[in-house]
């Protein structure tokens, strides 16, 4: 009767909200307050905040049949909490709009934004943990930045689901229970960022999506950090790469990213994409290359070029699992490149725009592709 109970709520604010999309950056205040917050029991539970962005989990189809046909980032956070009443039985749960869009569309103001506001909330005494709701295409990035410039031990949970919760199997209400359930966790403590999607607990730094239709598309190749399962977490590894408080970045001191492009390797390959993001004003350039971070012959001294006009080179690979080997390549070390080790193309942008902002040279950059 729940999960139909959360269906029927996500259709109907869908069919009430239609066309209703809040502007970027635009924070709107709406505090979902538990029907049982004034009883001593629910007071001594702990208050976790979940902040709203979009995406499918916010998302709506036309019938139950639509699980891959939607509207994304239609549902607002209230009727999200309010259509899953179970929430009050782990935790205080209230919410707020950060923002109402597909996460496709996520930028780098719209990462400081939400990133500034998880700092504030973090300091907060009566705030125990954080919740992130999030469009599934961008979340494992958005929860790496979090994970970097978040100085907190307090449990943050990046959350999304890969249907819509108008659809049959929707899978939105369970990862978002799980969610906070987890960031109601002491145990969960000084972990770094999570994600918690089809059960996992997943490490925000090696979590990628990696399918894009199904209700387990979020893996990393190292394993998860455990389960939850009937509200219980159950953890079987820790990460072991810096993050949160022992991170040397501080959203509370960054007002603006670099621009750092990512140039995607295939065969016939040409300069075209490097010339034109060198002449855009790139800082640093992301080769995501094929194998080991091979790079075409034909490539290499438009690259060298860029270094040259001072564009950091970094690079990463294209293939989803292993990591990139220092020198096995290319000669990193005589061309003055950087290699990724073993971060996605997208997630090497984001510790770079994150080290350039900070004024790390290469070597420094190369260390914090290590220590990360």
């Amino acid at each position: 009767m729940t999960f139909h109970r959360f269906q029927k709520s996500l259709l109907a604010a869908a069919i009430a909200l239609a066309g209703f999309t809040a502007a970027p950056g635009l924070v709107l205040a709406q505090t979902a307050a538990p029907a049982a917050a004034t009883a001593p029991a629910q007071a001594a539970k702990p208050h976790v905040v979940v902040l709203a962005t979009g995406g499918t989990i916010a998302g709506a189809g036309a019938s139950a049949a639509n699980s891959a046909t939607y509207t994304a980032a239609k549902v607002p956070v209230d009727k999200l909490l309010a259509g899953l009443p179970e929430l009050a039985n782990v935790a205080r749960v209230s919410g707020e709009q950060v923002f109402q869009i597909a996460s496709e569309s996520f930028n780098n103001d719209n990462l400081l934004t939400l990133a500034k506001r998880v700092s504030q909330l973090a300091k907060q005494s009566d705030v125990d943990g954080i919740v992130i709701t999030h469009g599934t295409d961008t979340l494992a990035e958005t929860a790496y930045f979090l994970s970097l410039t978040v100085h907190t031990d307090k449990p943050i949970a990046v959350v999304g689901s890969m249907r819509p919760g108008t659809a049959l199997s929707a899978d939105g209400a369970l990862n978002l229970l799980n969610a906070v359930s987890v960031a109601a966790s002491k145990d969960a403590q000084g972990k770094g960022v999570l994600i918690t999607m089809a059960d996992q607990i997943q490490s925000a730094r090696d979590t990628n999506k990696d399918i894009n239709i199904a209700t387990n598309a979020f893996q990393s190749q190292w394993g998860s950090l455990g389960m939850v399962v009937e509200g219980k977490n159950y953890w079987f590894r820790a990460p072991v790469k810096r993050h949160t408080n022992q991170s040397e970045f501080n959203i509370d001191g960054i007002t603006s990213l670099p621009s750092v492009e990512i140039v995607y390797a295939y065969g016939n390959v040409q300069p075209t994409a490097v010339n034109a993001l060198v002449n855009a004003g790139a800082k640093a350039i992301i080769h995501a290359g094929t194998g080991n971070g091979s790079v075409a012959d034909r490539m290499v001294k438009p690259l060298q070029d860029a270094h040259a006009k001072g564009v950091v080179i970094v690079r990463a690979a294209r293939v989803p699992y292993g990591f990139v080997l220092r020198n096995a390549e290319q000669p990193d070390d005589k061309y003055d490149w950087v290699v990724a080790h073993d971060m996605r193309p997208e997630k090497a942008r984001i510790l770079t725009m994150l080290a350039l902002a900070k004024g790390a040279d290469t070597k420094e950059l190369q260390r914090m592709f290590w220590e990360y």
